[in-house]
């Protein structure tokens, strides 16, 4: 396995009713590279928004989904999503302000 850089672990934001709810818990969602661990998570975190202080990190995998189109049958992306808890004189993520 390669070893992964922090700007390669975190892939997007999820940007969701549930998850811009829990932002005012301080609360991020972001989906992030498989194979990152929760302190590759934290540390991505920590680099790439500066003042970001982490209390916590849950990370969940998911399975792809099954589809069918006719006969045809594939599935959809896995995926994992980590769910990200800063501290109380945390800076907030200012990515996701205007949202």
């Amino acid at each position: 396995m390669a070893d992964l850089k922090f700007y390669d672990v975190i892939l997007k934001p999820v940007v969701t009713e549930k998850s811009m709810n829990s932002m005012a818990e301080k609360k991020y969602t972001f989906l992030v590279e498989k194979s990152a661990t929760k302190a590759q998570i934290r540390e991505a975190v920590e680099k790439m928004f500066e003042g970001t202080k982490v209390e916590k990190v849950n990370t969940a995998n998911y399975d792809g989904k099954t589809k069918r189109r006719g006969r045809t049958v594939g599935k959809t992306n896995a995926y994992k999503k980590a769910i990200v808890k800063l501290t109380a004189e945390s800076k907030d993520i200012d990515f996701f302000q205007g949202m």
